[in-house]
């Protein structure tokens, strides 16, 4: 009896995005955080904040751990503050489960378009 393949894991920050396949335009980095422009953006402003190492989701936070964790939400607040002052607003977002369409843990900083008339 021969084993079942392992399922293949949609992974493109570790495929192409951090291994250099695919060119990116780097927004911010630290030793263990890239944020970089989205390679096919949904939104006018639409970056994407990645740890380097392989983190399989929020809840699955492998081997970084919650500290690995806190560095990510540190870039993704600098990002978030710099579209905010830049365009007025900023959305961060991420996904889980079936929602992640890559199997790493990455967080979404928009701005979507013409802010709310408010205060901000």
């Amino acid at each position: 009896m021969t084993a079942e393949p392992a399922e293949r894991v949609s992974d493109f920050y570790c495929d192409q995005a951090l291994s250099g396949r695919t060119p990116i335009t780097v927004v911010a980095e630290t030793e263990t955080v890239l944020a970089f422009e989205h390679t096919r953006p949904s939104w006018p402003v639409h970056i994407v904040v990645v740890p380097k190492q392989h983190t399989p989701s929020l809840i699955r936070l492998g081997e970084g751990g919650e500290d690995l964790l806190l560095e990510v939400l540190r870039v993704v607040r600098q990002v978030a503050e710099r579209v905010r002052q830049e365009h007025g607003a900023a959305c961060v977002m991420t996904n889980e489960g079936a929602y992640q369409d890559s199997k790493h843990l990455h967080f979404h900083v928009l701005f979507r378009g013409d802010p709310p008339e408010g205060p901000t």
